[in-house]
This record gives C-alpha cells, structure tokens and sequence, in this order.
C-alpha cells in the first residue's frame, strides 16, 4: 500500500527534488520519511523561518527547486518573513506542510492556511482526494518552475495515511519560464535611435538577464555598440573578467565604476528591477542619459525610464544585434576614448585605515580577507550596514556566488539560514558567509545548523555592538539603549556549537584563516571581528539624506551592524 504522503513525496522526488530543508512536526513527519526514504537529501532546520531561506539560498545557487517543508499551524506561520522575502525575490520554492484534517472539526492549530499563503503573494495548493494526490503534488512543481513564485502543498492531517491507488507517474513539464511575446520589430525602433545617436552606451545586466542566460549575448551587444559594461548587484559577476566590464551598478559601485557609470548617455538595462539603490538614490545613470529597459514586467518599473520593452533579455538582445550587424552602423568611440578602463575594484580604492589596538577598520578585514581565500567562493550575506563591505571587497565569480539574503524584503536575520542552503547547492565552492552582529543573533538557530551539516564553511560576524543602520541613519534622535549594546561573545557561543572560532581585532589576527585554510579548510570557522563603529559605508552616507527626510530609497536594503 502506497500512503498519500508517500505518494506526493514520491512525484516530487521523480521530478527531480533532490534537497530539502524543515523542521518536523505530525503534520509533515510521514512525508519527511517517505522523501528521505527516496534518497533526496534532508537537513533538519532549528526554526522554520531558517528552513524556508535555505531552500531560496540553495536556488540561488543552483537554479533548481528545493523543497521545505513545515508541519501545519504555527510551523507555517514560522515561515511567513522567508516566504515573502522568496516572493518578492521570485524564487521558485516548493513549500510542503500540513494542514487540517478534511473529515474532522477544526483544532486549536488550524487557521485559515490559504488566505494566509496568498496574502503573501504565494500560491497555494491543497490536497483533497487521495486519488489525485500524485497530479495535484506535480501540478504545484510545475507551477513553482513555470511562474517563479513559491507554491505551498497543504496535506491534509487525515489524508496522511490514506491509501493512494497505483497509477503512473504523472508527468511535470520542463518549462521554467513563462515564455515572453518577442517584442514586434517596431518596438524596437525608439531604443535603435537612441543607439544610432549614442557615443557613450552601457549595457546593464540585472537578474533577469541572467536567468534568461543573456551574459554572452549581452557582451556582443556591447561589443557591437563598442560600450562598457555593469550589473546589478543581483547579478553581480555576470562579465567577470570582460576587459570591458566596470562591475557593479548602484550603491556599492567604485568611485571609478560610478564615474563611468554617470558618462553613459544611453543604458540598455536588461532584466533589472532598477530600484533605488541599483539607481543609487537617482545619481546613476546620469540626468541626462536615456535609460532603456527590457523587462518581462508590462510597465516600467521607475519613472525613470526613457523607453520600455517587454520582452525576455536574451530574445531582445538578439533582435538589437541582429538589427546593429545588418546596419553596420559601427562601434562608438568610447572605448577608443578610454583606452583602458583603469582599475573599477573596491581592491584598488585607497582608504584611512582607521583601525585601532582593538577594533578593525571593516575595509581593512575585507581587504585582507579577499587576498586570503579562493577567487571561487559562495559570499552569502544577510543585509545590513556592513553588507558592503563583504559585497564591494569580495567580488563573486559569478551570479551563483553572491547570495544577498533578505534584499527583497528588507530584512535581517537568514544569513546562517542562507549558508545551510548554499552549501548545499554548490559545496565545490568555498562558502563564506557575512553577517552583522543584529542579524547573526536574530538567525542564531542556524549557526548550529550551518556546523552541523557544512563540511566546510566561513563566518564572518562585522561585529559592531550595535544595529548600525538605525545607528548612523538615526543616531542623533535616536535612545542609544534601544540600538547600541553590550559585545556578544559569538566565538564562545561558536565553539559552544561545536565551530572553531577567533576574535579577530587587528589584520594579524586573520592568521585563523590562513590555519583554516591550510588545513584543507575543513568544518566551519567563525570569526567574531569586533570592527570600527563609527567607519560609514559610503552607499550609505549618501542615502541617510533621503532616509531622514521622511521617504527614502523604497528599495534600499534594511540594514543591521
């Protein structure tokens, strides 16, 4: 006899589920052991919240659907801060959790599960006959894969165990996008005469241009038009290592990629959200460049866009170039212009190290932590003040190395959670997870759970006893007792868990790592690094402005030291 839970988590597992992240609970138990029972991998998560971010991690990473999976009530409420922020990031997640029982009157822990899904911006599916328990399961992986958006599979209580006739496999679709209408080649014209009367073009890259697998498209369109290249910070590492790439785009640009940045007169923003900070607060592109968007997304996204295109990345991509090549209208002369792009790395940025005897200047401890570990690395960071400093000084390698938690939702806390999920995906790579001390304490449940399941793993805590966000933004109106605090001691809680841990005060102090590494970088090593508390990260000082006024960035990361 087949049970419904082992049914769902049958379909699921031959659909090509191959990790899982939960908490267990009688609403999700029998589907646990039937799932592990396939040979997919199952970490036990210490708090739903972190289970549900490390199923988001473990798709950044890897572009593959992973499932969490909760019991019903209070274990699905847990998830409500990661569910949204997997939403807003639309990453495709299978949640699986229990729900109330069909045959019987509702208990203390049933609630009204789908207007709570939904009210999220998830979908929600519910198992109702066992019969068709197999094609309702793969009806919500498709539909995970196909519209980017977290589904949640509620299994009824007393469906559990109910036998599921035999039946063949049902099939799930291999679509993981909806595909967008080419746009006519009309539509095209408006953005080909801003080309033709262009000198300075950029090409920018968001996340949506890497998930349309446009980077080599992207990089003969700008060789085309002879123009630079950035990203987004979602995309970062996209053209790495092209001569003509200048990095990141927005907040945490360098001072020579953001002044070639604000050159550009014509920016073909493909598969960018450009919010705010991606904008830096509306300084980049310059005020009198044409920006051009080509988004899935039927409007603009800002009102700073010039012209719009619906279309995916690479198909409009290709009809530009296609377009420029049978023109042969020829290459500007920016690059000629430039000769060289010169040095656009955080590395290369001179900066007053401000450290003392016992705190580090944060620039310093990237600096130095960038020279010390492998180019090929997985940086998660939770959001925060400090997120710059990891972001701007360790470059990824590519989109799949930078795992920014929280960015959709603005919030702090899943950067353990983050790690668990990424060294699941990519555990070729050497994880290296940064977090501020607000965050790390907010996530504490999973630093265990990163020890126990990572077979190597970095933590760095930017350690500044305090929420620096509300610190510099707010300081001056701000009770110092409700955002500044007494130090943790996160290398004894560390080595509590089970962690090998540091307290890193000055450079000589990273001598850790370099033991770690040595070592064959085996298990997780945290470094607890008591940093400078007055060092303002630069996107920062130019948002607080914006952020006092009363309105702000919209989109600016919520940040935490």
């Amino acid at each position: 006899m087949t049970t419904l839970a082992a049914a769902v988590a049958e379909t699921i597992a031959n659909h090509g589920i191959r990790h899982a992240f939960g908490v267990v609970g009688n609403g999700n138990i029998y589907f646990v052991e039937a799932l592990t029972g396939t040979g997919a991998r199952y970490v036990p998560a210490r708090h739903e919240g972190g289970a549900i971010a490390m199923a988001e991690a473990y798709y950044r990473t890897t572009g593959e659907v992973a499932v969490c999976t909760t019991t019903y009530g209070p274990g699905l409420t847990n998830v409500a801060t990661g569910l949204t922020e997997a939403v807003k990031r639309r990453s495709p997640v299978l949640l699986v959790c229990g729900d109330a029982p069909v045959g019987r009157p509702p208990r203390p822990t049933d609630f009204a599960q789908r207007e709570f899904i939904e009210s999220l911006g998830a979908r929600a599916v519910r198992v109702t006959d066992p019969a068709t328990a197999r094609e309702t399961a793969a009806d919500a992986l498709e539909l995970t894969r196909r519209d980017r958006v977290p589904v949640v599979l509620c299994l009824p209580d007393d469906l559990l165990k109910a036998e599921v006739p035999a039946a063949p496999a049902p099939q799930v679709a291999t679509t993981r996008l909806v595909h967008v209408t080419p746009p006519a080649p009309g539509e095209l014209a408006p953005v080909l005469e801003a080309l033709a009367q262009a000198r300075r073009p950029l090409v920018l890259a968001g996340a949506g241009a890497w998930q349309a697998g446009a980077a080599k498209i992207l990089a003969d369109l700008a060789d085309e038009l002879g123009g630079l290249l950035a990203t987004t910070v979602q995309a970062a590492g996209l053209f790495a290592g092209h001569r003509w790439s200048v990095g990141l785009c927005g907040g945490f640009s360098s001072p020579r990629a953001a002044e070639l940045i604000a050159e550009a007169d014509v920016v073909l923003a493909f598969g960018a959200t450009l919010n705010t900070f991606t904008l830096h607060g509306g300084k980049l592109p310059g005020r009198d460049a044409t920006l051009v968007q080509i988004d899935a997304a039927a409007a603009p996204t800002t009102p700073r866009v010039d012209l719009a295109v619906t279309g995916d990345a690479a198909d409009v991509a290709v009809a530009l170039l296609d377009t420029l090549r049978a023109r042969g209208a020829g290459a500007s002369g920016w690059r000629t212009e430039l000769g060289e792009l010169g040095e656009t790395g955080w590395a290369d940025a001179p900066f007053e190290d401000r450290s003392t005897a016992d705190r580090i200047d944060p620039r310093a401890l990237s600096a130095e932590l960038a020279r010390l570990l492998p180019p090929e690395r997985t940086l998660v960071t939770d959001g925060g003040h400090f997120a710059g400093w990891p972001i701007m000084y360790l470059p990824a390698p590519d989109p799949a190395g930078l795992v920014f938690t929280g960015v959709g939702f603005q919030v702090i806390g899943l950067g353990f959670a983050g790690a668990v999920g990424a060294v699941a995906g990519r555990p070729d790579r050497t994880t290296v997870v940064a977090l501020g001390d607000g965050g790390a304490l907010m996530g504490l449940p999973d630093l265990e759970t990163l020890v126990r399941t990572a077979e190597s793993a970095l933590v760095v805590v930017y350690d500044d006893a305090a929420y620096g966000w509300e610190v510099h933004v707010y300081g001056d109106v701000a009770d110092p007792d409700t955002i500044a605090f007494a130090d943790t001691d996160f290398a004894g809680v560390a080595r509590a868990f089970g962690a090998t841990a540091a307290v890193v005060r000055t450079v000589e102090d990273l001598d850790a790592v370099r033991t770690w590494l040595d070592r064959g970088r085996a298990g997780t090593l945290v470094l607890d690094c008591k940093v400078v508390p007055d060092v303002v990260a630069g996107f920062l000082a130019d948002l607080a402005g914006q952020l006092q006024a009363g309105g702000g960035p919209a989109a600016a990361p919520r940040a935490a030291a």
